[in-house]
């Protein structure tokens, strides 16, 4: 299917291999995403009386180790999870049920990177242009990826929102002694949140990105990387199902991969000079997270 450039990039992925934590759901500890869907508690998160939940953070201790020559340590890399997601800690996978494994992306290309993982066994190897064309699968892949944005949005709160000039009378009243029982809103953190797939997937598995808009982090390290994240060739998943003419189901034809790199906030050009784009993706990242 072409370039490796997906956020769990083939050329980056590491092999889910036998790191079993023996963690299950139940087991997961307190405050990690897996436990507030198990909860269904992102109302809870929203609550003045309660402390807000937070992710366990992905560590470089859960990167599992590549197997040299193993089909898993490319484009079926996303397999393992699928099989056996209760053999990962919740640094690694961050909620399973019967339907969807949620993972942090090994190689993120955001601040908060995940990724979605439908577990119908007849959509693993599809392309994501034809699994969406069965309206009945596609519509409970756009509820969970809506679950799934909603504890993300919630996550980049806690991370950010002590920065943030719009969370400033919310984080006033939540401070308080007796804390009002009418928050203000605050920022609306899931407009900070991208879902999506890629026009040419880098892996076999199908998978829905959900992260971060900021496209700052320390793997985004070419233009396929970048590029695949800030043209069309990142195609929303509330924009399926797509028309049959659709330009984006051609995304060689239309060369996204191969545009100048135009910045995701300020739409500032900046030709073929990747390394300038990163400095400005880190100055930018620095005046999002205070807006």
């Amino acid at each position: 299917m072409g370039d490796n450039i997906s956020g769990s990039d083939a050329s980056d992925v590491e092999v889910p291999g036998s790191e079993a934590s023996g963690e299950t759901v139940a087991a997961a500890p307190e405050g990690t995403l897996r436990e507030v869907v198990k909860r269904n508690a992102f109302a809870e998160l929203m609550s003045p009386k309660t402390k807000q939940q937070k992710l366990t953070a992905p560590s470089k201790a859960t990167t599992l180790t590549k197997t040299k020559g193993s089909r898993f340590g490319m484009r079926d890399g996303l397999g393992a999870y699928l099989k056996h997601p209760e053999s990962y800690p919740p640094s690694t996978v961050v909620y399973y049920n019967d339907d969807f494994v949620a993972i942090y992306d090994l190689y993120p290309k955001s601040s908060l990177h995940l990724l979605l993982l439908p577990r119908d066994s007849s959509k693993f190897y599809m392309h994501p242009f034809d699994a969406f064309e069965d309206t009945e699968f596609l519509q409970k892949v756009q509820t969970e990826v809506k679950k799934l944005r909603k504890l993300a949005a919630g996550e980049l709160r806690r991370i950010y929102g002590k920065f943030s000039e719009q969370e400033k009378a919310r984080r006033e009243v939540m401070e308080q002694e007796e804390p009002s029982a009418d928050l203000p809103p605050g920022r609306d953190w899931e407009k900070e949140i991208m879902t999506g797939i890629h026009a040419r997937p880098s892996m076999s598995h199908l998978h829905i990105h959900v992260m971060s808009v900021d496209r700052y982090s320390d793997r985004l390290k070419h233009r396929k990387h970048y590029n695949s994240f800030a043209t069309p060739f990142f195609v929303n998943i509330d924009d399926f199902p797509l028309a049959r003419n659709d330009p984006r189901r051609h995304p060689g034809r239309e060369a996204y991969l191969q545009r100048d790199f135009i910045c995701w906030r300020c739409s500032r050009n900046f030709g073929n000079k990747f390394q300038q784009l990163k400095d400005h993706l880190a100055e930018e990242f620095e005046q999002w997270k205070r807006l």
